[in-house]
C-alpha cells in the first residue's frame, strides 16, 4: 500500500471567502438572479450550490432554484454508458430557458463536467450554462474551463485534491494528498 501525505491548503475561512466571491461574480455576470438555477454535481457540488444559494438569498432577498445533477449515467468511463437509466431523473429541476450554473468541488480533467453538460442538455434547453468550481487543479483532457473559480491549485498528476465539507466530513478544508516514498 502506498503511503500518502496530506497537506491542508485551504481552511474554513478561505472556503467561505471563495464561495462569497463566486456568489458575487454569479450575480454580476447574470445581471441579477432572474431565471437563475444552480445545479450541484452530486455529492459535494450539491452542498456548495446550497451555500451559494443561501448567500444569494442574503444579498438579493430572494430564493433561487437549486437542483442536483447526477452524472453517473453519463460518465464515459462506464462500460455500459449506452444504456442510460431512464427511470431516474439526472437533473432535479427544470432548466428550460434558464441561466444554469453547474457547481462542483474540483475541476480536473473536465470529464465530469462534460457528463454534466450532457445531462443538462438532455433535460431541456437552457438559455446559458456556466460552471462554478471551488478548486481548479488543471490537467484538462477536454476543452472545458470554469467561469467562476474559488482557487486555482496547480497539482502533479499523482496528487489528489481532497475537499472536506461540514455537511459530509464534519469540517471545511481543502487538502493536497501526495504520495510519499
Amino acid at each position: 500500500m502506498q503511503k500518502t501525505q496530506e497537506i491542508e491548503v485551504i481552511n474554513e475561512v478561505a472556503i467561505k471567502r471563495a464561495l462569497t466571491r463566486i456568489t458575487y461574480e454569479i450575480i454580476e455576470k447574470n445581471k441579477g438572479i432572474e431565471q437563475l438555477v444552480l445545479l450541484g454535481v452530486k455529492t459535494r457540488g450539491v452542498f456548495l450550490a446550497q451555500r451559494i444559494a443561501q448567500r444569494i438569498e442574503q444579498l438579493e432577498g430572494k430564493k433561487i432554484e437549486i437542483g442536483e445533477l447526477d452524472i453517473s449515467n453519463y460518465r464515459d468511463d462506464q462500460k455500459n454508458n449506452t444504456e442510460r437509466t431512464v427511470s431516474t431523473p439526472e437533473v432535479t429541476t427544470s432548466t428550460e430557458g434558464k441561466q444554469v450554473v453547474i457547481v462542483d468541488d474540483v475541476l480536473f480533467t473536465g470529464r465530469t463536467i462534460r457528463a454534466g453538460l450532457d445531462a443538462v442538455i438532455d433535460s431541456g434547453r437552457p438559455k446559458k450554462i456556466y460552471l462554478a468550481v471551488l478548486i481548479d487543479r488543471g490537467h484538462r483532457e477536454l476543452p472545458i474551463r470554469a467561469d467562476f473559480v474559488g482557487k486555482n491549485i496547480p497539482t502533479a498528476n499523482d496528487e489528489l485534491i481532497q475537499v472536506s465539507l461540514k455537511e459530509i466530513d464534519g469540517k471545511d478544508a481543502v487538502s493536497i494528498v501526495k504520495p510519499t516514498q
